[in-house]
């Protein structure tokens, strides 16, 4: 698997550091305890201004009207284009528009602290991705558990991810991880959200506003999740109920569903049939699954889909997975049908198989 961390050529570091867990393909630092934000700006390699600069074009006077034209000019800047930089290196991250504000790298720290006032939270990981460091993450694990079961935790993180050069706002994101496996729990409720998206134009007041959003988010989030899980954990699922849920929850449109629902099985691409094997075999097979919470239950076939897509399928590199799994991607699409079937077969039981 490729991975996409930034290596700084200053400092002849990968821009990552990683808490206990080893840290991408052996690069960047693993550290035995939780640094504050100001040491983990540093041990990231976060440490750099970015700036905005003009963009100039080489002058071409035989193109320029003469009423406009300055023939001692060697270049033309570019109305309302300017570049982002970074200060260290002086390498350019990318064009963006007059209206772009830039979210330094402290800042985004700063926006974690301020969620909880910088008591009890705990970088876990941060980094920068691309040839130039354009784009950072971080993630950060909240004080308190979701509670499963006796044994069954589930921790909670925060994840926030933003861009110096133009491509996408600043996203956090709630993120509840199941400790037994390192499994990433895609669902936002039917009627609750777990991202926050801020745009570079918002000012640094919106930014604090939206950060305590965040928090409350988190915890209505927290709240309303553990009595649900703890409901899954309860409810029975055969076999063949769970691979018929599973076939439902990975399709990828309506077709599909439709194929399924008429039995016409051959019509199927052996790219989906293969992947539905691979789900069912992670749901019976793996160690995790075995657990009072997930053996035979509602929770635990939530647990094969999401769990599939963080500790077995491959991507391109790291990036991809984020992508996939926490900002808008099919891992993410797949956990959150899977979540909304779970629900149903809780409530209605195999009778959701037959519904349209």
């Amino acid at each position: 698997m490729a991975h996409d961390l930034h290596f700084n050529d200053e400092s002849n570091k990968y821009s990552f550091f990683s808490v206990k867990e080893k840290p991408w393909h052996g690069l960047g630092l693993i550290l035995d305890g939780y640094p504050t934000s100001g040491e983990a700006i540093k041990l990231a390699g976060l440490d750099y201004q970015v700036v905005k600069t003009p963009v100039f074009i080489d002058a071409d006077h035989s193109r320029i009207d003469d009423s406009v034209i300055d023939y001692s000019a060697s270049k033309i800047i570019v109305p309302d284009c300017f570049a982002t930089k970074r200060m260290d290196t002086g390498a350019p991250l990318g064009v963006v528009g007059k209206d772009y504000q830039i979210v330094q790298n402290r800042d985004a720290f700063s926006f974690f602290d301020s969620i909880v006032q910088g008591d009890g939270i705990l970088y876990e990981t941060a980094g920068a991705l691309g040839k130039n460091g354009q784009r950072i993450f971080i993630t950060a694990k909240l004080p308190g558990y979701i509670r499963v079961g006796k044994d069954d935790v589930i921790e909670r993180y925060l994840f926030l991810t933003n861009s110096h050069d133009g491509s996408g706002s600043i996203t956090a994101a709630f993120t509840p991880i199941r400790v037994v496996c390192r499994n990433t729990l895609n669902a936002a409720m039917r009627n609750l959200t777990n991202v926050v998206r801020i745009r570079h134009t918002a000012n640094a007041k919106l930014r604090l506003e939206q950060a305590h959003k965040v928090m409350g988010m988190a915890c209505t989030f927290s709240q309303e999740i553990e009595p649900v899980f703890n409901q899954w954990a309860k409810v029975r699922i055969t076999d063949k109920e769970l691979k018929r849920l599973i076939e439902m929850a990975m399709a990828p449109n309506r077709e599909v569903l439709g194929k399924l629902k008429d039995s016409r099985v051959e019509e199927l691409s052996s790219h989906y049939t293969n992947m539905v094997e691979s789900v069912y075999e992670y749901a019976l097979g793996s160690p995790t699954q075995n657990m009072e919470t997930t053996a035979g239950t509602v929770f635990g076939c939530y647990n094969a889909i999401t769990g599939y897509f963080s500790n077995v399928r491959s991507y391109k590199d790291e990036e991809a997975k984020v992508k996939s799994m926490l900002l808008g991607g099919t891992a993410q699409l797949r956990g959150q049908t899977a979540f909304n079937l779970c629900e149903d077969f809780t409530q209605y039981g195999a009778d959701i198989f037959n519904m349209n």
